[in-house]
């Protein structure tokens, strides 16, 4: 099917052949659908996309929904977390099938899923995914939410009931015959997959049990189930992570794993007590989600070209600092990623693995069993390396023996926690490294953090008023250096969430470990004075990088405020 619509594409001159080639490529390696990754290249306008798909799949397409009416059948048996994810609305009835609006119909799966919801056959009618979102809006109004749905008719002596029954292996998709709190939890961790969320927050408070959701690096509030459920459901969170339900007095860790149809996605828990119940944070780790390339991560060109340098050096060490969420193992898989090839032996230590890569060796760490980041690291030794990946160096222990390995011949990834560059070599020498062992291994040090990205479908033009001027100063720019003068932000819509921001892209510092900069970690200088020469020398500092991203459009010069600090040196 897509031959037909690719084709359509070129006679309208949309898109050229090698654009298409590209994105046929990028389909087989990423197992996106063909119309999603034209959408997230930005090679066609939705508009564009939907006509051309209407006419390849001799579909209708209608560009507004303003008059549509929802079918009662479709409100009472698709929930609305299903809906609004998946960006499906009925539309009506013809001759025994339900047409259903949707921005996506090479996406068969959640059509398939619909067609047994409503028990009947299913056709698509294409339509913006704006338009859709409105409709399901206007439609589901009247209706209650995710947690009012779920506890409708819930009795008090039913709350704790079945909530430590525990599928194998939970399929969140399946919430027919669920016990109500199995059912609530589902559905909380659907909506936060299909929102982008890495983190899912339970918050106890004296009245009710919050639930938070983390998007592109920002909390946001969703449901709040009443405090009588509260015990039920972080009950359920713990048997899910095989974690001890009578202990509410100690901090647990657990994990867990469910399916999103055809989606594995990892789950690591952690529970703490507070003053008004346990606390439980979940990780989400979808992996399903795919490898991002070097190119695509937000590196500006001279960075690029000093990444695709290093990562293919015979030996010495790379280390990418940042704190937690700041995207350091998704800038190493995408090296991983380029150097792997069937002539080199690429082993990594991870904790947890986050995505499997063809033709590398990935070692899970397991601390109850023995199996640390040094232990590990000492036997990748023994396997004739010449790539080893160290999830983080925790250690002086891990340090020394990454050290040695860099020192005889290996090229070893690894990340930090550390605010800046400079501030990784101050940070080895205090932990007890020789200056001089850490001058000779390290090869270069890529700090980074991740921008929320301006919204492609709200984006749009502002001049800058007397407080984007001040924000602008404060990140090195003036309104003159802006293009045409005008600032770019996103004026909040649905598919953003009216955020005005979708997805994130990397900020980066990096500090090669130049003959000057080896004369000054053995002279033990402070990172203020590394930092400050290597400036002078030409590198960009955090916060210099984002203003660049400001200047492109890319991001807003607050997210650059959000995520760094004043450049002191």
């Amino acid at each position: 099917m897509r031959e037909p619509f690719a084709q359509f594409l070129r006679e309208q001159k949309l898109l050229d052949d090698e654009r298409i080639e590209e994105v046929f490529r990028l389909e087989q390696e990423t197992g996106q659908s063909f119309d999603r990754i034209l959408l997230h290249k930005g090679y066609v306008s939705e508009n564009d996309m939907l006509r051309a798909l209407a006419h390849a799949l001799e579909v209708p397409y209608k560009p507004s929904l303003a008059d549509a009416a929802v079918p009662d059948d479709f409100l009472a048996r698709v929930p609305v977390q299903f809906a609004r994810n998946y960006a499906l609305v009925g539309l009506g009835r013809n001759d025994g099938t339900v047409q259903i609006a949707t921005a996506f119909p090479l996406d068969a799966h959640p059509m398939d899923d619909l067609a047994g919801m409503l028990n009947s056959g299913v056709e698509p009618v294409l339509a913006p995914r704006a338009e859709i979102t409105s409709l399901i809006n206007r439609a589901y109004k009247e209706r209650a939410g995710i947690v009012d749905e779920t506890m409708q008719g819930l009795e008090e002596d039913d709350i704790l009931k079945e909530a430590v029954a525990l599928d194998s292996t939970e399929d969140l998709l399946v919430t027919a015959n669920k016990a109500p709190i199995v059912r609530l939890v589902n559905m909380i961790l659907f909506q936060a997959l299909k929102m982008r969320a890495s983190d899912v927050h339970f918050q106890p408070y004296i009245d009710r049990l919050q639930v938070r959701y983390r998007i592109d690096g920002v909390l946001y509030d969703m449901e709040a189930p009443p405090k009588k459920v509260q015990d039920a459901i972080l009950s359920r969170i713990k048997v899910m992570g095989e974690m001890d339900i009578a202990e509410r007095r100690l901090p647990q860790d657990g994990r867990a794993s469910v399916k999103l149809g055809d989606s594995d996605v990892d789950i690591r828990i952690s529970s703490v007590p507070t003053s008004h119940g346990e606390r439980i944070v979940l990780r989400l780790l979808d992996k399903g989600a795919r490898l991002y390339e070097l190119e695509e991560i937000g590196l500006e060109d001279d960075n690029l070209r000093m990444m695709k340098e290093y990562i293919e050096y015979q030996h010495g060490i790379i280390f990418v600092t940042g704190p937690t969420g700041s995207g350091k193992t998704t800038t190493l898989y995408a090296a991983l990623a380029r150097v792997n090839s069937a002539k080199l032996n690429v082993l990594t230590l991870e904790d947890p693995i986050e995505y499997q890569i063809d033709g590398i060796s990935q070692i899970q760490i397991n601390e109850k069993k023995g199996l640390t980041f040094a232990r590990g690291l000492r036997h990748l030794l023994r396997q004739d390396p010449d790539i080893m990946m160290v999830g983080e160096v925790r250690d002086v222990e891990t340090a020394r023996i990454a050290i040695q390995a860099a020192l005889t011949g290996h090229l070893v990834y690894s990340t930090l926690h550390t605010n800046d560059a400079s501030s990784t070599v101050t940070r080895m020498l205090d932990i007890g490294l020789e200056p001089y062992l850490v001058a000779s291994s390290l090869i270069v040090i890529v700090a980074q953090r991740l921008v929320r990205r301006v919204c492609d479908e709200c984006k749009e033009e502002l001049a800058p008023d007397a407080e984007n001027v001040r924000r602008l100063k404060a990140i090195g720019l003036t309104p003159d250096q802006l293009q045409d003068g005008t600032l770019w932000i996103g004026s909040g819509c649905p598919p953003c969430y009216n955020t005005g921001y979708t997805d994130r892209i990397g900020i980066y510092e990096i500090l090669p470990i130049d003959e000057i900069v080896k004369e000054q970690i053995v002279d033990r200088k402070s990172s203020s004075v590394i930092k400050r020469t290597s400036i002078e020398r030409g590198c960009r500092t955090l916060r210099m990088d984002g203003a660049q991203k400001v200047l492109r459009g890319l991001t807003t010069p607050e997210e650059v405020l959000r995520v760094t600090q004043l450049d002191a040196f």
